[in-house]
């Protein structure tokens, strides 16, 4: 038996916003601390040591860890790994979602955001929110660097990380990943078997650590969102 937590990062500033943020590094806001803070509490009441901690390589992942492991006092280094990065959302990122509805209409941005294989215009690569721009991606090869994405393109990219990486742990650990909306529910397509319809019906809240138990068949036995104030339908059961 075996437990993987999956826990979107705190609420950002470019959510509090209502902002496309993607692959820019905002960091968290008040609230978004506090709800870490919280995730922190809620999996410490569960007992459960984590023997493998990892995040994305955005600050408001990091940060969003960082709290929960101060909580279990369990502060070490992690794998901070780009594949889990959120979704590129391409020319639309720094928009507000709001404006940009009222502009182009609720149904396309519907699409964009939630669709299966969807992706907006690439990013000019000469906006100050294009990774190649940014400092925390300077390590990466430019050539790997999207300038859009789809669901699906951040899904193919968030498994072969999960499979090289964290499947095999699981066998017989617990691992913990901090990440952001489109990679945990590009994990969760995967873990839980949902069709494209399915994915795009699927919301994963700020702060809220999913709790996913296997047997020893690595066979999901139960999931939970420990936050249930603030759970979400996980479509599964």
């Amino acid at each position: 038996m075996s437990f993987l937590i999956l826990v979107r990062h705190g609420q950002s500033v470019w959510n509090l916003e209502n902002r496309f943020t993607g692959w820019v590094d905002v960091d968290l806001t008040k609230n978004g601390m506090l709800e870490a803070e919280k995730a922190g509490f809620l999996i410490k009441n569960k007992n459960i040591k984590i023997d493998k901690y990892f995040s994305s390589l955005q600050l408001r992942a990091n940060n969003t860890l960082k709290i929960i492991q101060k909580i279990l006092n369990d502060e070490h280094d992690f794998p901070k790994a780009w594949q889990l990065n959120e979704r590129h959302y391409g020319a639309l990122t720094g928009l507000n979602k709001i404006e940009m509805a009222q502009k182009i209409g609720e149904d396309k941005i519907f699409e964009f955001r939630r669709s299966w294989d969807t992706k907006p215009e690439p990013l000019d690569k000469k906006s100050p929110y294009h990774p190649f721009n940014i400092e925390t991606y300077k390590n990466i090869p430019k050539e790997i660097i999207p300038d859009t994405e789809s669901l699906k393109d951040t899904y193919e990219r968030v498994l072969k990380y999960f499979h090289d990486e964290i499947e095999k742990i699981l066998l017989n650990k617990n691992v913990l990943v901090s990440a952001h909306g489109n990679s945990i529910r590009a994990l969760c397509k995967y873990l839980f078997k949902l069709d494209s319809s399915q994915i795009s019906k699927l919301e994963i809240p700020t702060g809220n650590p999913l709790i996913i138990e296997f047997d020893d068949k690595f066979k999901i036995k139960n999931c939970e969102y420990l936050d249930k104030e603030r759970s979400k339908d996980l479509l599964i059961f």
